[in-house]
């Protein structure tokens, strides 16, 4: 069947359900609603094209991936309105993956899955040339075809492409501090490709939503019996005759924050619990979430040195009454963050934002725009229980050729091979498993990024 009267229609190509692999064909669509995501692999791939001797899909997980994602945003030309994604289970065998077409299987973890081989395809491309071939590469007159590699390959050329982390890799960061002495710990910094947040419990009378289940992630916690090294050097300038004591135990405060947001966001909603006979449990109930979402509240900040941020108060005590607001008080976490009092449940409300592609300042009067600034570009939902189910797949219609750079707000409903246009109120009334948002970047914030790397 010719794919042209679906493209006509505003519709994207269907998956052929292989046995039960509708946990990958909805993630599938999922990451091929995230543009960013398919640059990357665009920019990724490149680096093979440029080889002499060009490698087959099936060599390669980032040449398969970046070719079922093109074929379902419309960017390449398909003759058929349902695709086979067979072949990504095949290449993921090559990199010791074997999945089953015919067990229940999780669409969360297969996008661990991808990221973590798409890691592992760009740790093997050698970065480093080898000492043995320095020399060679001193001589200005031999030229890139000349040079011979001493370890019995190609000398493989350096590309910055190699090195580039995938979109949806940020950094979570792990405050310690002493809450004897306020001391603070060096900051701990890890990777994540995926925000796993579970569900707190529902207050009686009181809607759930994505800024609890955040607020939950980052809520600080009590360490007991934790080492401090603070606390030991005080004890210790105390002591006579240089004794020796013993390492002072206190309660440390942790909690966490992202210290770096990535471009594409992934946020995993935990609907897996236990009974008390630790059978496992599916929670069915509504998360809500908007289509757009601020991330400056969870941001982790360097702590500002006390004699600058005196500096900082009294400079603003010049130009407001701190603490007030209109004649009316305030609370300290909306002075540090204006954005907050925009906030709800996580998100903005779409009213603010018409434009695509980028916010109008003029949206945010009382205060500056926010910096990390997201748009909802697919949701991935798990309908049954934890025995048995079907994954669907929500996102947003491809952008018309015309405008390859703009946001489509079309929303499509997609079921393997079946798909039909949505309104963005079913989406945002669906039981969400994985929500996909892409970052919004404002005029000047796009200035400045080519002016500096991304952080």
């Amino acid at each position: 069947m010719s794919a042209l009267p679906s493209l006509l229609a505003g519709l994207v190509p269907g998956l052929l359900n292989l046995g039960n692999t509708c946990f990958m064909n909805s993630l599938l669509q999922g990451l091929s609603s995230c543009p960013s995501f398919i640059r990357w692999l665009e920019e990724f791939t490149a680096q093979y094209k440029a080889e002499q001797n060009q490698p087959s899909e099936q060599q390669y997980l980032s040449l398969t991936l970046l070719h079922l994602l093109r074929a379902l945003s419309c960017q390449e030309v398909t003759e058929d309105d349902v695709l086979d994604a067979s072949c990504l289970l095949e290449v993921l065998r090559i990199y010791r993956w074997q999945i089953s077409t015919f067990e229940e299987q999780d669409a969360h973890e297969l996008f661990h899955v991808l990221t973590s081989s798409l890691e592992d395809e760009r740790d093997r491309q050698p970065r480093v040339t080898h000492l043995f071939d320095v020399h060679s590469l001193e001589q200005p007159e031999i030229t890139q075809k000349q040079i011979s590699c001493r370890t019995r390959g190609s000398l493989p050329p350096m590309s910055n492409h190699w090195k580039s982390q995938h979109p949806f890799h940020g950094r979570l960061t792990s405050n310690m501090v002493c809450k004897h002495c306020e001391h603070q710990s060096p900051v701990r910094y890890d990777t994540f490709d995926s925000l796993s947040l579970s569900i707190p419990a529902a207050m009686w009378g009181h809607p759930m939503t994505l800024d609890h289940c955040l607020h939950h992630f980052i809520s600080s916690e009590s360490v007991k019996d934790v080492v401090c090294d603070n606390c030991t050097k005080i004890q210790a300038e105390g002591t006579l005759n240089g004794q020796s004591i013993e390492n002072q135990k206190t309660t440390f405060v942790k909690q966490l924050k992202l210290g770096k947001l990535p471009q594409c966001l992934c946020i995993h909603l935990q609907r897996l619990s236990w009974s008390n006979q630790g059978t496992p449990l599916k929670r069915h109930e509504h998360v809500q979430f908007n289509e757009f979402l601020i991330m400056d509240i969870y941001k982790y900040h360097i702590p500002v040195h006390k004699s600058t941020q005196n500096d900082l108060n009294q400079k603003s005590s010049e130009e407001t009454k701190p603490g007030t607001k209109d004649g009316k008080a305030v609370k300290p976490s909306e002075q540090t963050h204006g954005t907050k009092s925009l906030l709800m449940n996580g998100a903005c409300s779409s009213s603010f934002l018409m434009s695509p592609g980028a916010f109008p300042v003029t949206a945010f009067p009382e205060c500056s725009p926010p910096v990390y600034l997201y748009r909802l570009m697919a949701v991935v939902v798990h309908h049954g229980d934890m025995h048995s189910g079907h994954f669907v797949t929500y996102r947003r219609s491809p952008p018309s050729s015309k405008s390859p750079l703009s946001v489509s707000n079309q929303w499509l409903w997609i079921s393997d091979d079946t798909v039909r246009k949505a309104s963005l109120q079913e989406v945002l009334s669906s039981s969400a498993y994985l929500l996909f948002y892409e970052r919004v970047h404002s005029r000047v914030q796009h200035q400045s990024l080519e002016l500096r790397p991304e952080e």
